[in-house]
């Protein structure tokens, strides 16, 4: 079941890529080719395009350190699974971001473009709501079997959260079509993984 959800994610990624090379710029509806044009470097679809290839490369982070941590096969294949998904997703977000000739790094804070810029930003790289910090990702490095286990759902299952919370701005401020099918996407996939994280906890006879 679970795998089935990772190639079924992927499989979303792999057509958003698919029409984000061939409609790259619409601002119509949900992709149709009314109004060809780059997004502004300030708008929403380019900071959500910035932040989220930033707060999906510390999940893959996370996933490939917890796979080497723990020998249960349902961690270590939710593992794999978000790895390769969010790995994907963030570089379509990368690759329109050249398509669009728009800068990767941005001088305002991350999730300006959600009016959040004056939030205050987190410490220890935690840049955005969900992330990690520093010493939580050393701290899990460390560890080993449950609590390792345990820490990587708590860990992913806040990463989530804040990964949902980003991808529902984006899918009411992007303007282009594929960026925001792919936002959609982020957050039915990123829900189901949470209730799935969630029971795993309870299996381990934690809480998130």
């Amino acid at each position: 079941m679970r795998r089935r959800t990772g190639w079924l994610v992927s499989g979303v990624a792999a057509l958003a890529v698919t029409a984000g090379a061939v409609t790259y710029a619409v601002a119509d509806g949900d992709g149709g080719p009314h109004d060809l044009r780059v997004p502004a470097a300030e708008s929403a679809d380019a900071g959500f395009a910035r932040d989220m290839s930033v707060h999906h490369q510390q999940a893959v982070e996370m996933s490939y350190i917890v796979r080497d941590r723990t020998r249960d096969e349902d961690v270590r294949r939710l593992a794999y699974d978000i790895a390769q998904t969010q790995a994907n997703q963030r570089g379509m977000l990368l690759g329109w971001l050249d398509l669009w000739e728009l800068p990767k790094v941005s001088a305002k804070p991350p999730m300006a473009w959600m009016g959040m810029g004056d939030a205050p930003v987190g410490e220890d790289g935690a840049l955005m709501p969900g992330m990690a910090t520093n010493t939580q990702l050393r701290q899990l490095g460390k560890l080993s079997g449950r609590k390792a286990e345990v820490m990587y759902l708590r860990l992913m299952i806040a990463h989530h959260k804040g990964g949902v919370h980003m991808a529902e701005g984006c899918v009411k401020r992007c303007e282009v079509g594929a960026e925001r099918r792919l936002a959609r996407g982020m957050v039915a996939s990123q829900e189901s993984e949470i209730d799935l994280m969630t029971g795993m906890l309870k299996e381990r006879g934690a809480k998130p």
